[in-house]
């Protein structure tokens, strides 16, 4: 294949041609001649980008979620949204059909329920997942369905009474073998990512185990998976680590909770077992509890190249300080603050709001910084979260941290980072490069403008366009 008239290097941007061959950059010059059979793409001056990477989401969730209702902002608000949007979704749905809800917030309608999907929601079993991922809260038809009783030793939640809440914590697994349900399709949500020019993706689901390499394999090969996978999990991977192909071992994800927190000793010793076998560590810290607790046992256990802070929610400047000290790096999610940030503005306590989801401090301190989507939980559109790394704007046009925004060319390096983040550097076009690139309708000058609006003209994985229009 050659591209003609393609605009490449941001800043020095030089208008050339670049031929690809067996999946890799072959030559780049300020003009080529096509050679006989070879597809040649006119690139009209647009900007061609290395393609991008989500450096932390989870892919069956995700797939599942497009299936699902969302329950809270930015999509509604209040409790009569809530209600009108659960009886639409009861009228789409056949007989005694399950109905799931995504993405609720409290400040929707507090703390509901089991009582209150009763009273407010359809009559069909209902769960309803908080935004955090974290809890599930089941209706009295949806206990009944996996034959949750209250005589049961369960991990659901109980009232004074001993009665069931239908709230239902840190227990997908519980629930998942209680109600056991296919896995749904990648199919269209891996062509949605494909158009965002997105090659690559780390799943960072903590359960995965070493069954899930075969499973993403799978899909692949099929073709119902186009991007590469660098699958995060638990310690069944450690075996896995020289596994090579598209499927790949990632780091050991400990999924850290303030109110839970493991003990200590042990979670040294599976920070060490990891880093012997040539595995990083990734921690979720989403508050300061979070992330004081994972630096003092990677300063005890040892810190290697490619350990990583999930999130970084909250970092104030002693923990900044300690993590530049430790060489750790972070994968933050800038679309937060659009996406949540109205709701941070409010329930997030005065001491911690100005050392929310920071970016330019990072990159100042030295720290290695990579960004995402932790799509189902955030929007899987890197242009918008770009965007929001730019403006640091809620929904609501409040500004969070402005002294933390990036330039367009420092957000869009956040994904452009290589898929393990042990290289600073973000991924360049050049010859020898494998040719995973992103093509867009018009020059880097103009793109920059207002990322968000940005949708890549073409996506090319191994120099075949997996997405965008033909030659």
């Amino acid at each position: 294949m050659l591209i003609r008239a393609a605009e490449i290097g941001i800043a020095q941007p030089r208008i050339v041609d670049l031929r690809i061959a067996q999946g890799h950059i072959a030559e780049i010059a300020q003009q080529l001649e096509a050679q006989a059979g070879e597809t040649v793409i006119d690139a009209q001056g647009g900007a061609l980008l290395p393609s991008l990477h989500d450096h932390h989401l989870h892919l069956y969730a995700y797939a599942a979620a497009q299936e699902s209702l969302v329950c809270g902002p930015p999509q509604l608000h209040g409790v009569d949204e809530l209600q009108r949007a659960l009886q639409a979704r009861d009228a789409q749905l056949e007989g005694g059909a399950w109905l799931r809800g995504i993405g609720y917030h409290e400040s929707v309608a507090g703390d509901i329920d089991r009582d209150w999907l009763d009273r407010h929601g359809p009559p069909r079993p209902l769960r309803i997942q908080h935004r955090s991922g974290r809890l599930w809260i089941l209706n009295s038809l949806a206990l009944q369905a996996i034959g949750a009783s209250e005589s049961d030793a369960t991990p659901l939640q109980r009232d004074a009474a001993g009665r069931y809440t239908g709230r239902l914590y840190d227990a997908d697994d519980w629930l998942r073998s209680r109600r056991p349900s296919r896995r749904p399709s990648l199919h269209a949500v891996s062509r949605q990512l494909a158009a965002y020019g997105i090659t690559g993706v780390t799943d960072t689901t903590p359960g995965n185990g070493a069954d899930m390499f075969e499973v993403f394999a799978s899909a692949i090969e099929r073709g119902e998976l186009l991007q590469d996978v660098l699958m995060m999990g638990d310690a069944s991977l450690d075996g896995c680590v020289d596994r090579a192909g598209p499927v790949r071992c990632g780091a050991h994800k400990f999924h850290l909770h303030d109110a839970d927190l493991p003990d200590f000793d042990a979670l040294c010793a599976a920070i060490r077992s990891s880093h012997a076998v040539g595995r990083g560590a990734a921690f979720h810290c989403v508050s300061r509890t979070d992330l004081t607790f994972a630096l003092a046992a990677l300063a005890e256990a040892g810190v290697v190249p490619g350990d990583r802070i999930e999130h970084a929610g909250v970092t104030p400047p002693e923990l900044l300080a300690w993590m530049a000290g430790l060489g750790v790096a972070v994968v933050s999610q800038p679309g937060f603050i659009a996406e949540r940030g109205d709701a941070y503005v409010t329930d997030v306590d005065v001491d911690d709001r100005p050392w929310l989801y920071r970016l330019r401090a990072f990159r100042d301190a030295g720290i290695t910084l990579a960004g995402s989507s932790d799509a189902p939980f955030g929007d899987a559109n890197p242009w918008k979260a770009m965007q929001a790394a730019v403006s640091r704007r809620t929904g609501g046009g409040v500004v969070i941290g402005a002294d933390e925004s990036l330039t367009p060319e420092q957000a869009l390096a956040l994904f452009l980072m290589p898929a393990d983040v042990r290289q600073r550097l973000p991924r360049q076009i050049q010859a020898g490069a494998e040719a995973d690139l992103c093509l867009l309708d018009r020059p880097w000058k103009r793109a920059r403008l207002d990322l968000q609006q940005l949708r890549p003209r073409m996506t090319f994985k191994r120099g075949l366009p997996i997405a965008g229009i033909g030659p």
